[in-house]
């Protein structure tokens, strides 16, 4: 018997604030809509609509909500231990997901540091890599280079090394200064020039930057190969082939947020897998427990470690913490999730979903609003236009996305527009007759938000 939503919508607005939200929306045209369970792909109020969750949930969920494998290890782990304090103890489940994100990484990265969400992953690297140069006495080496239109968190470390003006302007009198690289974007290439071509031509204002900057710069960051908030912009992984050779010319580091792009979202387990790099600092988050609960971590080398292990006077400890470092819940929970990838030969099977989901969603390329449709492995982004020569965007205050994602609501797909960019980012254990109800309400979507 369901109760409907009625009475959770008005406790909720009584005390809840939703996050990236004008929460004056939900009390006028965007009614708020609470969820009584998930299975699989799907999603259920309290009315017993059901919704086809396109994003996984915020680009987490990873194998379906309720996975019984996944919830199987949760409360296996219940009854041994929930928590405990990962300073001066340990436990087995942080020991093994430890070796095992070791043995699927980039080699050379072989140590983790953990903390509990992708935010929280950043400011680590950035602090850590601030913090080795100055261990290994070079103090002038703390600046940051950023690509534009990256995002890599909210907390004020993470934000001010981010781009998304959305996310950062307000903000910007609390922020660290960083130097602002433009971004390889391949939605941006001139007619007739190959991904490759636009991203190789794009570096020279990397090596431009490097080139005066080098001794006062830490680290660069980038997103690798996607830049999810930043409307779901790609580039090829020849830019990370020369930037990781750059790095290493100049000394500076590269930190490599994988927090929305690894554990297979761009096909492989790694986007820098792509280009075969290593890079100094590794960020994993969302994905990492497969949306079941909050963990991060910075996969680092043995040469950033040494430079922090020493003698206890010496004070060149990392001394950055968190209350739930490595909880034994979430690290059981990820260690799960790395088993499914390793027995259901997940990439495999993920390579014939997303033949499926960019074949669907081209047919939109010629849609007289679209103007490109572009894909990264299970990642497929609709970027619409209001005038397809000369690609002029719509306004953003008449919120089309917003239309799109009503229209998807009312037809029971969850799909969140970034801006004017419609994406697909499912769960992998969507079917193909699911992605085609998911592109096919999307393409009702757009018709409806373009129609004037």
């Amino acid at each position: 018997m369901t109760t409907g939503n009625a009475p959770y919508v008005a406790r909720d607005l009584a005390h809840v604030w939703h996050p990236c939200t004008q929460m004056k929306d939900h009390e006028q045209h965007l009614p708020l809509i609470p969820i009584r369970r998930g299975q699989g792909v799907w999603l259920e109020d309290y009315s017993g609509r059901r919704y086809l969750d396109a994003i996984s949930s915020w680009w987490v969920n990873l194998f379906g909500h309720a996975n019984p494998r996944i919830n199987a290890a949760v409360r296996e782990q219940l009854d041994s231990l929930e928590q405990v304090i990962l300073a001066g103890f340990t436990h087995e489940p942080v020991i093994d997901l430890s070796e095992a994100l070791v043995a699927i990484a980039p080699e050379g990265l072989t140590r983790c540091f953990y903390a509990d969400n992708g935010s929280a992953a950043v400011e680590v690297a950035v602090k850590m890599s601030f913090h080795y140069w100055r261990n290994v006495g070079r103090q002038a080496k703390r600046r940051f280079i950023t690509l534009s239109n990256s995002y890599h968190g909210e907390t004020l470390g993470a934000l001010a090394v981010g781009n998304v003006e959305l996310y950062k302007e307000i903000y910007q009198p609390l922020l660290m200064d960083v130097i602002t690289v433009p971004s390889p974007d391949c939605y941006e290439r001139e007619a007739g020039e190959s991904w490759a071509e636009h991203s190789r031509r794009k570096f020279a204002h990397m090596e431009a930057t490097l080139a005066p900057h080098a001794h006062e710069v830490a680290a660069v960051i980038v997103e690798p190969l996607v830049q999810c908030a930043g409307t779901m912009r790609m580039y090829d992984p020849v830019y990370l082939e020369l930037l990781r050779d750059a790095c290493n010319r100049y000394e500076v580091h590269l930190i490599a947020d994988e927090i929305a792009v690894g554990f297979g979202r761009t096909g492989t387990m790694f986007a820098c897998e792509q280009a075969g790099i290593r890079p100094d600092f590794m960020c994993l988050s969302k994905g990492l427990t497969a949306g079941y609960l909050p963990l991060s971590t910075v996969m680092t080398t043995e040469r950033v470690y040494a430079a922090f292990y020493d003698e206890y006077e010496k004070l060149n400890a990392f001394l950055h913490s968190h209350s739930f470092t490595g909880n034994p819940l979430a690290c059981a929970v990820a260690r799960a999730s790395l088993r499914i990838f390793r027995d259901d030969n997940i990439l495999e099977r993920n390579r014939a979903l997303a033949a499926h989901m960019g074949t669907r969603a081209r047919e939109l390329e010629d849609h007289p609003h679209v103007a490109e449709v572009r894909q990264r492995g299970m990642i497929v982004a609709i970027e619409l236009v209001k005038d397809k020569a000369t690609r002029a965007p719509y306004p953003w205050q008449e919120r089309r996305g917003l239309v799109i994602y009503r229209h998807g609501i009312e037809r029971g797909v969850l799909l969140r527009p970034v801006g004017n960019v419609v994406y697909f980012m499912p769960p992998y254990v969507i079917t193909p007759d699911e992605i085609d109800l998911m592109v096919d309400v999307a393409r009702e979507g757009i018709e409806l938000a373009t129609c004037d």
